[in-house]
Order: C-alpha cells, then structure tokens, then sequence
C-alpha cells in the first residue's frame, strides 16, 4: 500500500505501509515516516478453509439468551430506508414474527439475562462471575427447576451461589437490595437450587471481607493485618464457628481499628457490614473476652479520652 506523500529525509516518494507492524516506511532510505498506524478497514478473518473468508464479530457469551448469535431484523431507525409503505408493513409483520416464533425458555432467557446483568453491575462483579451464574441459571431452567419460584430470586440465588464458590465476598442483604427481593427468598432458592444441582460450597470465610471493609471504611493496611490477625486467634479459639462471617470479621476490623488509633463508630462499620449495631456489640464483647484484649483496649481508650482532655484545655 503506497502513499504519495515525501520522506522527509531524502524526499522520495516511494513510501511503503506495512500493514502487520503499522507503519509507514521509506522503501530508498528506509526511514520510518508513522508507526503505530490505526487500521480503519474492516477486519476479516479466515475460518474455513479456502479463499473464503468470515467476519469476526463479538465473542460468543451465556449473558445472552442466545449467546449473541441471533440476528435480529433491523432497528426501527431502518424503516426509513425502505421506501414504499408496501415494504414498511412487511418489516413490522416480520419483526413480529419473529418475536413469535421464539419458545417459552428463550423469552425466559431473554429476560432472567437482561436482570442478571443488572445485577452483575450493580454489585459491581466481575465478568467470570456473571458468565458462571449464567450457566448456572441455564442448567436451572433446562431441568425445569425454575417452575414455580420467581425469575428475580432464582437469578438472584444464582449469582450468590457464584460468589460464595469463587470466595467473593458478597452477603444476601447486599444482593437483596441489588435485585429487590426478599433475603429468605433468595436463601431458600439457594439451598433448593444447590441440593438438586449437587454444588458443594464451603462457608464463607470472614477473611475474605476484611479488605473490601476496610477499604470502604478508609483504614490503614496496617489495620487490615491486625485484623487478620485477630481473626485468625479468633479461629484457634473457635469463636468464629456457628458466627456470621461478616458480623466477626467486622468485630475484628473494629477492634484493630481501636488499637491503631483510627476510630470508627459501630454505626459507621454496621452499615458497611450490612448488619446491626447489635451484632457489632456482641461480636466485638466476645473477641475481647475470649483473646483476652479488655486491658489493651481499656488503655487505649484513656490514651484517647486524656488526649482529648488535653485538645480540650489547648483551646480553653
């Protein structure tokens, strides 16, 4: 491919493009002129044997009800194009075939992925786990598990049983909020839809929240490893079994919180956590009981109490 353009250099015009490495070269003195060139032509790519060549187009993705595959009949935008009222009317009649043509499990499809998606998105997921929990969702319907239960919380179980198995910290009170559905609810889909499709899942381990709280909560790094710390005391005391992993690993974030001087109010790491001031209480009295921190914490707070005396009298 050759450009009329001057090299610069010896002011020929025998410029060559290559088209591999996107540049633009002086085929007399061999100066390169542009590199990193955008190609704007159409991408064409070789999938069957021969001279016959296929456009690559988007990768193929469970997100979709049809995987991306089906070609629609135009956009509405098209109509415009078409002229007489005689062809108008056979686009309308054709679009709404095809609407009618599809089955029952692909109108299903259409719309659990469209609220999956939303979902994903909302809580901020990564991609695997959104074409996981579509996957799920699929074997779901496929084995006519969703008859009878919402399509919102059977979605909704389907993303929670993703993240509880790839230790992605996620509770049901979050999802709940993310696709409006009530928190029993989308347990009681999560046990039905993991017994019948045998999924093993291990409890969710509340060193996975930690970083995700502090992080939302603006602690230090060296905060986060005293609260792994704590929580891993806390394990070889068997005070996290029958817990909520989140409530102990909030107790946990609080109480290193303390030591380090970066206080939080039980309301600040409650709404963070997703759970009540309560939990926050019980927990937080347990971690002290149990590893014997009462002291620690006690001369922290009057280290905190005459600082504040002492900022006090300052401003007097």
């Amino acid at each position: 491919m050759t450009f009329v353009k001057k090299c610069p250099e010896c002011g020929s015009t025998k410029l060559i493009y290559d088209e591999q490495k996107g540049e633009l070269v002086c085929s007399s003195c061999g100066l390169v002129i542009e590199e990193k060139m955008i190609d704007t032509g159409q991408e064409w790519r070789q999938f069957e044997e021969g001279e016959r060549k296929g456009r690559g187009g988007a990768p193929l993705t469970l997100q979709k009800f049809d995987q991306g595959l089906t070609t629609n009949i135009g956009e509405l935008s098209d109509i415009y194009q078409l002229g007489s009222e005689k062809k108008i009317k056979k686009f309308f009649r054709l679009k709404k075939w095809q609407e009618r043509v599809s089955t029952s499990i692909e109108r299903n499809l259409r719309l659990a992925m469209a609220e999956l998606r939303r979902i994903g998105s909302y809580l901020n997921l990564p991609n695997f786990v959104k074409e996981e929990a579509s996957r799920i969702y699929n074997l779901v319907l496929q084995r006519g598990l969703v008859r009878g239960r919402s399509m919102e919380a059977v979605v909704a179980a389907c993303i929670y049983a993703v993240c509880r198995s790839c230790n992605i910290p996620r509770t049901l009170d979050e999802i709940s909020t993310a696709s409006d559905v009530e928190r029993k609810e989308i347990g009681r889909t999560y046990r039905f839809i993991t017994r019948k499709l045998g999924i093993k899942i291990s409890p969710s381990d509340p060193k996975d929240y930690i970083a995700r709280f502090a992080s939302e909560l603006h602690l230090s790094p060296k905060t986060q490893s005293d609260a792994l710390r704590i929580l891993k005391k806390a394990e070889s005391s068997e005070l996290t079994s029958g817990r909520g992993p989140a409530g102990i690993a909030a107790a946990a974030l609080y109480v290193a919180a303390l030591l380090n001087d970066e206080r939080r109010t039980q309301r600040e790491v409650a709404d963070v956590a997703g759970i009540t001031e309560v939990t926050i209480r019980n927990r937080y009295k347990e971690v002290l009981e149990h590893l014997g921190m009462e002291e620690k914490i006690k001369i922290k707070e009057a280290e905190a109490k005459t600082e504040k005396e002492k900022k006090k009298k300052t401003k007097d």
